[in-house]
């Protein structure tokens, strides 16, 4: 009624309240309109317009922003109409991309109402039609020095809300000093807001201003005149791809039946028929210029020569697969169109589109290009307070020393797991944890969604303010759930470094090898035995998303060598289906067929493949339409719920409701539909589509495929994409694995990036840790011009300091010219100590240098100064290790594993990795990943027990004692014990290296 200034908690670290409590305050006092004018930002417009519409907009919504310049209050801009708000929203986003202030007088808005604070008074403005001054309830006794100066009809009421109770006050405090990072009992007045600032009763208010004549009927006025009738699920999207709609249908037609001869055989009438009946679905609903839209993206990144990966529920279209947005035939794998589009589903679907990441920026500017700046935008996500994050910040508040905040943060975590803690016995810990629970989950920044984007057939400015973000690019102002209540299909244009161990391993090969390669032959390579052995003896590693120690024990287990059972495993190995215990139940009825039955018959109609098992979301759907009788939005609901993106649990509980019913009703006995059900909630949150699993599946194959024909250069294209499960050090282990020589960074033969020639891999200058890019960039514009003859060549031809050329030393860049490390350090310092100037030439005549006397040499000290300068050695790590204890059990490799079920044995291990994880009682425990001195690798179990006892700290041998165990052909150890085995000492600070111990263990021995 009087409330024009309101902030949510999306007015960030300075509001308290939820958009639905402010709401439920609203309805409790009878408003009829509720403002939403959060600090610079519209997140919560259309959150408020959501709750309005579900309560059949009893309330009317109003829309306008704060606009202030850091903790200074500029005035508020409340929208009269929806192209107001445009015109807001337009204004403020024109700041943010400039990052200019604000300016003391708003625009001149044809569509605005601008209320300044009574301050703006001081400089005699003239007020416009739309303009307003503001009074609050503190300063009515002080408006009377202003009472001259405006006239009564320009006053308004300016009650502002940022919280609705004295614990919200207190947390806003909190909020504004971890905002300004500044000690709680140092945060300054005009930081924060006034105590005053709730939303009171109307009445209780109105007697406030009752010397005021006026003001309450200008503010009621002033509401009367604004309006924001915007109903969410209007089309947002845009409409038109080519000339007309109708002329976006014939070409998403001509499309579609020009490349179903392509992928098809033309008398193939199922494939046929499929096309037909998605097409007019497609049409139907309106989404043939989506997909052209899509498919006009996928055409520029080819045009580009880029490689992409068509995924997510899109992979279930046929057209999608004909236009080539996907390389997942959906016939072949039997995948569910309405997964994807269906007349009944409930939310928008979208396209996830796969790109390499060195891509992706480009694919984005073309978006931008082709549709318009104002048209385009990046998806916001809310970073939000999770995790524990909050209780570190509170800390600093109270300015807290790390230490107790670690126990602090240990105490809530032990708290989070069930443990019984004794409460605190100060009041600040009480305090900390008191307001940390308030704070979880509140927004505290808005950040970039991780491929979202929106293509809008309006101007974005009707709908969202835009801020830029650092790469340049705009994010709206809200999530993906507010763009799905929109209306909004987004785009997913995604990166990932997968894609570019493909396209370069392509590259390199043409180079190497003179061989063109077709990596789109997907289908040739799922039947290629090569590839199927490569993938059954689980020689994965560097294979995208098969990578994994869990993904190749999975495989191993699995004994997968075929395109179905990866697509599965690919699935299954996802925390939802494999905490259930289906995992392990699938693996089961794979080896064993035909020892399990199925819960119904019905069940075995839908889910033969997957041996009655649901392993999919579109397993889900079917369950729940064709066994439980849900409609498909009602399933589609259920699919939602699910996967982890519905964020009302009470309309998935109503479904639960309805599945029951339905169930009972035809019969189903309850041990039957309740099994089931309890399938569909161990989903929670992890399933995937099958789609999405088949089109991992489909770039893991490529990756198999090149694994499989061309290791060594597929290792380099892995090593130069800087990504995956590992680190680089045990990609170069992998090409040494398979039968390449490693060299480190030679002055002629390295460039930027790993190269190889023959099977030799020269590693690239990237890797030598603290090497400046000015220094990479001057070497390869030298190596242009000819190569280096001599150490004083490069010395005279690259400008370089002293540290930078020490780094090259070090690394043996220069040994090709016959000079040994030591000679070259000691020439390098004794001539740059011996130059006047830094500008001069390092070097001159060679005649000058004293003859050198004859240095000593140990290999290990090569390895020590790669441990420093690359992060890892190039020679084995054993050889690095000097005493171990004595064997109290057989010393086993990782080959011989299988000889030793059930007993205890020795092993030494290089660690690759280590998951930690937590147990149902709160306990750490891990799993590892081993090198053995073979070359090979192992995996073990660390339970709470020992993990406590033997922490795994950092990289290294361990020696390790276990009890070897089998499951399904895949061993492992259950650790008893590991000790880090110390590395010999490093010769470097060594006069002389003594010789081994007598009786001390050895590899050799």
């Amino acid at each position: 009624m009087y409330f024009l200034n309101n902030h949510t908690e999306f007015s960030l670290l300075y509001g308290t309240l939820p958009v639905s409590a402010l709401y439920a305050r609203a309805e409790a006092l009878g408003l009829d309109t509720l403002v939403v004018t959060d600090v610079n930002t519209t997140s919560a417009v259309f959150e408020l317009v959501r709750l309005c519409e579900e309560k059949k907009r009893v309330i009317r919504p109003v829309a306008g922003v704060d606009f202030r310049n850091g903790d200074e209050f500029c005035y508020v801009c409340l929208a009269k109409t929806p192209a107001g708000f445009a015109e807001i929203t337009r204004f403020l986003t024109e700041h943010d991309h400039a990052g200019t202030p604000f300016p003391v007088s708003a625009p001149d808005f044809s569509e605005v109402a601008v209320i300044y604070p009574m301050r703006y008074l001081d400089g005699n403005p003239v007020l416009q039609s739309h303009e307003y001054i503001g009074i609050r309830p503190s300063e009515i006794n002080r408006f009377w020095n202003y009472r001259q100066r405006v006239s009564p009809d320009r006053l308004v009421v300016l009650q502002s809300v940022s919280f609705q109770t004295q614990d919200d006050y207190e947390l806003h405090r909190h909020l504004r000093a971890i905002d300004k990072n500044c000690l709680l009992s140092r945060l300054p007045e005009e930081a924060q807001a006034s105590p005053t600032d709730w939303m009171v009763p109307p009445d209780r208010l109105a007697a406030k201003y009752a010397n005021l004549p006026g003001i309450l009927e200008n503010t009621i006025r002033l509401l009367a005149e604004c309006r924001f009738d915007v109903p969410l699920r209007t089309v947002r999207n845009k409409q038109v791809f080519g000339a007309s709609a109708a002329d976006d249908e014939a070409r998403l037609a001509a499309l579609a039946w020009e490349g179903f001869m392509r992928r098809y055989d033309a008398a193939d009438e199922e494939a046929r028929s499929r096309v037909r009946k998605e097409l007019t679905v497609i049409s139907e609903m309106g989404f043939c210029s989506y997909f052209l839209i899509t498919e006009d993206i996928i055409r520029f990144a080819k045009s580009k020569g880029y490689f992409h990966i068509g995924r997510g529920s899109g992979a279930n279209s046929v057209v999608a697969y004909c236009i080539g947005i996907t390389d997942v035939d959906p016939i072949a794998l039997d995948l569910y169109f309405e997964r994807f589009i269906n007349p009944e589903r409930t939310s928008p679907p979208d396209f996830d589109i796969d790109f390499s990441w060195d891509d992706r920026d480009e694919i984005i500017e073309y978006i931008f290009h082709r549709h318009g700046p104002e048209h385009v935008c990046l998806l916001a996500t809310y970073v939000t307070f999770q995790n524990r994050s909050q209780y570190r910040e509170l800390g600093k508040v109270y300015g807290l020393p790390r230490s107790e905040i670690d126990a602090l943060v240990d105490l809530v975590r032990k708290r989070s797991y069930g443990w019984d803690v004794p409460p605190p016995s100060d009041s600040y810990t009480a305090t900390i944890l008191r307001i940390g629970q308030r704070m979880d989950g509140k927004p505290r920044q808005l950040s970039i969604h991780a491929g979202g984007i929106l293509i809008s057939d309006q101007p974005l400015f009707a709908c969202t303010g835009l801020k830029t973000m650092p790469k340049g690019f705009p994010i709206c102002h809200f999530d993906m759930y507010t763009a799905e209540d929109m209306g909004f299909a987004k785009f997913d244009i995604l990166s990932q470094r997968g894609l570019g161990h493909i396209k370069d391993t392509v590259e390199i090969v043409r180079e190497n090898r003179q061989i063109e390669i077709d990596i789109h032959r997907v289908k040739d390579f799922l039947v290629d035995e090569k590839v199927r052995d490569q993938l059954r003896s689980h020689e994965t590693m560097g294979c995208f998303y098969v990578e994994s120690p869990a993904m190749r024990q999975l495989i191993w287990k699995l004994n997968c060598d075929n395109y179905p059972t990866l697509v599965a495993a690919s699935s299954i190995i996802r925390p939802g289906v494999a905490s259930s215990g289906m995992m392990r139940e699938y693996i089961l009825r794979h080896h064993r067929p035909g020892s399990y039955t199925y819960a119904h018959p019905v069940m075995e109609q839908l889910m033969a493949e997957t041996y009655g098992i649901m392993v999919y979301q579109e397993d889900v759907i079917k369950v729940a339409h064709y066994f439980a009788g849900l409609t498909l939005a009602e399933a589609d609901i259920l699919r939602r719920g699910m996967s982890g993106k519905y964020r009302s649990r009470k309309e998935f509980r109503r479904i639960e409701e309805v599945f029951a019913h339905n169930c009972r009703e035809r019969g189903y006995p309850d041990a039957v539909w309740q099994e089931v059900w309890r399938q569909i909630e161990s989903f929670s949150g992890y399933s995937f589509s099958k789609a999405h699993s088949a089109s991992y599946a489909v770039e893991s194959y490529q990756s198999l495929y090149l694994k499989a024909y061309y290791p060594l250069e597929f290792m380099v294209g892995v090593i130069n994409n800087f990504g995956g499960f590992y680190s680089t050090e045990f990609y170069v282990h992998e090409a040494r694995r398979w039968g390449a020589a490693i060299e480190a960074p030679d002055i002629n033969r390295s460039g930027e990036l790993t190269s190889i020639s023959g099977t030799t891999i020269w590693l690239g200058w990237i890797h030598l840790q603290s090497l400046e890019k000015k220094t990479i960039a001057s070497i390869t514009r030298q190596q242009k011009e000819g190569p280096f003859r001599s150490f004083d060549d490069f010395c005279r031809r690259v400008p370089i300091g002293l540290e930078q050329l020490l780094l090259l030393i070090r690394i043996g860049a220069f040994r090709s010219f016959g000079q040994s490390k030591k000679s070259l350090l000691w020439e390098a310092h004794w001539r740059w100590n011996d130059r006047p100037s830094a500008i001069e030439p390092l070097f001159g005549m060679e005649d000058d240098l004293p003859v050198l006397p004859v240095f000593s040499h140990d290999p290990l000290e090569d390895a020590y100064d790669e441990l420093e300068l690359l992060g890892f050695p190039l020679c084995p790590p054993f050889s690095l290790i000097g005493e171990l204890s004595e064997f109290r059990y057989p010393l086993v490799l990782a080959t011989d594993l299988d000889k030793f079920i059930g007993k205890p044995v020795t092993l030494l291990g290089y660690l690759v990795h280590v998951k930690s994880t937590t147990t149902r009682n709160g306990d750490r425990m891990g799993f590892g990943y081993w090198l053995d001195y073979s070359g090979e690798f192992f995996d073990t179990v660390h339970f709470p027990d020992v993990a406590k006892a033997y922490p795994l700290t950092g990289s290294g041998v361990f020696q390790m004692e276990g009890i070897v165990s089998e499951e399904f052909g895949h061993c492992q150890v259950t650790v008893s014990s590991a000790v880090k085995v110390p590395y010999r000492k490093d010769p470097r600070q060594m006069t002389s290296i003594p010789a081994r111990q007598a009786g001390t263990v050895s590899l050799e021995n």
